[in-house]
């Protein structure tokens, strides 16, 4: 992704919001804490945040938690034993210049846009976009409305096998759907699964095994060894100024922990990864392609349906569609 500013990253996110979530402030700075992240997904319907240059790894978590639909608890203030609950999954607007989504279980879940810079002889006041915007929002959203009607329909009755397994399959059903003709269906998934295998250059860069990993792999098919044995020969491909930073394990334990986050974006470059105990010893084996007729990994991703996603603040019960965090940087 690319540098450039002056490509209206900030407007382009608050009409995007003002569509179904009006606010008087709608891009706010990422909160750190759950529970002020908790209190914004309480209040607001749709969640954007402004310039972001980087992402806490528990802040990640939570992020994913709220894009695909999750629980959350805090202790009610002023009380010993009450609690505050949270239920549900909201939409989640992120903008900045940098590629601060590194998480991969968080790209999973993302959809990036990259908009291109406005040219000088092009610009125009942010007073006069946003007057043209109001006078054509009545239109826009009477569209939109009819279109996500019917589309919630039509998702009872389809055949969605090609995007089950997507971690947003719910999101991923309903704007197909909302395709309507099997040319636009197409379009659609292909689009959203170019969108996903085009993460996996940023995470395997921004995460220092992976690009070691990747590198090992660079000229053989096959790699077999202990959790040690790999330790030691990635820190010798990184070099001492990679083995110094905070983000590189200290142990194989902690190799082995990042291994199990980087193995799906691995596998989207067709790396395939499997682990195994050979004694008192973890091994893995990295391979190009699938390693026999085993499951690569350990990870277990869930197919998380349509039905029974509901905000339990809602009293209607109306489902809550599983929705990815929207990225926008300029390009």
């Amino acid at each position: 992704m690319g540098r450039d500013v002056g490509s209206a990253k900030s407007t382009f996110s608050a009409i995007r919001r003002s569509l179904v979530d009006p606010n008087s402030a709608p891009l706010r700075t990422l909160p750190r804490e759950d529970r002020n992240l908790f209190i914004a997904a309480t209040n607001g319907h749709v969640l954007a945040f402004d310039n972001l240059s980087g992402i806490p790894v528990a802040t990640a978590d939570t992020l994913c938690r709220l894009a695909t639909g999750g629980g959350f608890a805090v202790r009610s203030l002023f009380t010993d034993s009450d609690e505050t609950m949270f239920n549900g999954a909201r939409p989640i607007i992120a903008k900045g210049i940098d590629d601060f989504v590194t998480r991969p279980d968080l790209a999973d879940r993302s959809i990036f846009l990259t908009l291109a810079a406005i040219p000088e002889d092009a610009r125009r006041l942010e007073r006069d976009v946003w007057a043209a915007f109001d006078k054509a929002k009545p239109a826009v959203r009477a569209r939109y409305t009819k279109r996500w009607r019917v589309a919630c329909g039509r998702c009872l009755s389809q055949n969605w096998n090609g995007c089950l397994a997507w971690r947003t399959s719910p999101f991923g059903r309903l704007l197909v759907a909302a395709g309507f003709g099997p040319a636009a269906r197409s379009w659609f998934m292909a689009a959203y699964g170019a969108n996903r295998k085009g993460l996996v250059a940023s995470v395997i860069e921004a995460n220092p095994v992976a690009s070691a990993i990747m590198e090992l792999m660079a000229d053989r098919g096959l790699w077999h060894g202990t959790n040690a044995e790999l330790l030691e020969l990635l820190g010798r491909i990184t070099g001492e100024p990679g083995i110094k930073s905070t983000a590189w394990p200290s142990s194989t334990l902690a190799l082995g922990r990042v291994l199990h986050r980087v193995v799906t974006p691995l596998r989207e470059a067709g790396l395939e990864m499997e682990f195994a105990r050979s004694g008192q010893k973890r091994t893995v084996t990295l391979s190009r392609g699938r390693l026999g007729s085993k499951t690569s990994g350990t990870t277990v991703t869930s197919v998380i349906t349509l039905e029974n996603q509901g905000d339990s603040s809602d009293s209607k019960g109306d489902d809550a569609v599983t929705a990815p965090v929207t990225t926008v940087t300029a390009p």
